[in-house]
């Protein structure tokens, strides 16, 4: 369709922009992640009341219930970081392709929300690349609280979008056929309206188009909270704690060899490819399984397979999951000489596994890899790892790292997919005069292409940015009281307040 001079398009967000019409789960991940499992549940326990309000056509009143219950007393800066590090993968994930390709091909692009505007503005601008958002908006006290009202609520929106196009006619609007009160304001607005779906309505191919992908993302769950997802999810927390207890205790107490055969037992897989090398002896020296970075459990679960105990280094890695670790772990300090001297003094001994991204990716892109491995042995095996989970992610930027062996043995069935690859060649590596930075790269490549994934140049510094706003350095000079103190207050949070 040709649109001449008309260049502005405005979408609803929820059921246009997005498949499901439902916010209740947003809202659900909200309690969860910046608050806790008491407001998870309470929420849920309230959703008969809401879903009531909405089939007795007071959907307005079911949603600031919802807002209220979810965000009341909420830190606002908490609301903010689950808006910036959790909310963005689960959207994404539902993204309606074809209503974002018509959207996107206008140079105006307006988003309405009948969510709080700080929960969708940010994955509108970034990943949709939208250029405002409309919606209602939280109040905050003095105190940086949320109150769980609304000082700009569904009818202001309607307002709002009123009097930005009092001088120009919007040409598309996009929303659902049962819009909300916003949706109804600003579709007679627009010049040409039209209601999902949309498949037949781009005949472009453009398949290959997609939104800006979602490549680090944090919070503890890893399905979207729906009514019956979040029943299902507390059903199974306390098993799940039990399990995880059992399978922890198992771990550290029955011998290595013997942990592939038992892990079937208590509900755990590993799948195995390629050919690993044999142990290091004299006439054969310890090589370094060089692998990609998806868990804490990675050296756990190489050594599992190997079936013998192979020392990992480790940086970030808090006290708690080291006293736990069935292996040893040898923590490094940043310090590229001091690391580097001690990764040699390991491989004199024998085996060492060690991940050069230097931190997790949960999404199918691997991040840039520190050369300093490269220069330290050319005995390099590269290993690729990647795994599967069903309710909890097992790594976490803003929360107790110390948890994520625990969140990853909750899990009902934990799949872990180990692929060992051919040893480098000495022509790939700097024996033959290569540079430490072509060989990362090079083993950089080969992993991705192994696992299907993405090389990409992003770096701990860059994940930690995104998801915790700060450079993801760790500080070990704290006094061991302020340290308990601090391990606390986040377990408590991540199961209570």
């Amino acid at each position: 369709m040709s649109r001449g001079s008309c260049s502005c398009i405005v979408s609803e967000f929820e059921g246009t922009l997005l498949k499901d019409p439902e916010v209740f789960s947003y809202f659900m991940l909200i309690a969860f992640e910046a608050s806790g499992l008491i407001r998870f549940g309470l929420l849920l326990v309230l959703w008969p009341v809401i879903r009531l309000l909405e089939v007795c056509g007071k959907g307005d009143c079911g949603l600031k219930l919802t807002i209220f219950v979810a965000t009341a007393g909420v830190r606002y800066s908490e609301i903010e970081a689950v808006t910036r590090a959790v909310l963005p993968k689960f959207y994404f994930d539902d993204t309606n392709m074809e209503a974002w390709k018509i959207f996107r091909s206008y140079d105006t692009k307006i988003v309405v929300t009948k969510m709080p505007r700080i929960m969708v503005q940010r994955f509108v601008k970034e990943h949709l690349r939208g250029d405002d958002v409309f919606g209602t908006e939280l109040t905050v006290n003095r105190f940086g609280f949320a109150t769980g009202f609304l000082k700009r609520d569904i009818h202001s929106i309607a307002k709002d979008v009123s009097e930005l196009f009092m001088d120009e006619q919007p040409c598309l609007g996009l929303a659902t056929s049962s819009s909300t009160s916003a949706a109804s304001i600003f579709l007679p607005l627009c010049k040409e309206q039209r209601h999902p779906p949309f498949s037949g309505d781009n005949p472009q191919h453009d398949d290959h188009i997609r939104p800006l992908p979602v490549i680090f993302h944090d919070g503890r769950l890893a399905k979207r909270p729906t009514p019956s997802a979040a029943l299902l999810i507390l059903l199974w927390i306390p098993l799940g704690v039990l399990l995880a207890a059992i399978r922890i205790t198992v771990g550290l107490i029955v011998p290595m060899k013997a942990l592939p055969r038992i892990a079937p037992i208590f509900g755990g897989k590993v799948v195995v490819k390629g050919n690993p090398p044999p142990p290091a002896s004299t006439s054969s020296p310890g090589v370094l399984f060089v692998c990609t970075h998806r868990t804490l459990m990675d050296p756990i679960i190489l050594s599992s397979v190997l079936r013998r105990r192979i020392p990992a280094v480790t940086y970030s890695l808090s006290r708690f999951s080291e006293i736990l670790s069935p292996i040893p772990t040898v923590r490094l300090t940043r310090i590229r000489d001091v690391d580097g001297r001690k990764i040699k003094q390991e491989l004199e001994k024998g085996d060492l596994v060690v991940c050069p991204e230097g931190t997790t990716c949960r999404e199918p892109f691997l991040l840039r890899f520190s050369a300093l491995f490269a220069e330290l042995t050319d005995r390099i095996v590269p290993v690729a790892l990647n795994y599967r989970v069903g309710f909890f992610h097992a790594t976490t930027a803003r929360g107790w790292k110390a948890m994520d062996p625990i969140f990853f043995f909750m899990n009902p069935r934990p799949i872990y997919e180990v692929t060992f690859l051919n040893q480098l060649p000495a022509e790939a590596t700097c024996s033959s005069g290569k540079s430490p930075h072509d060989v990362a790269n090079y083993v950089q490549r080969i992993l991705a292409a192994t696992l299907g994934f993405e090389c990409t140049n992003f770096t701990r510094k860059d994940k930690y940015r995104v998801l915790a706003g700060n450079d993801g350095i760790v500080s070990h000079g704290s006094g061991r009281v302020k340290e308990m103190v601090g391990m606390l207050k986040k377990v408590v949070g991540s199961f209570m307040v």
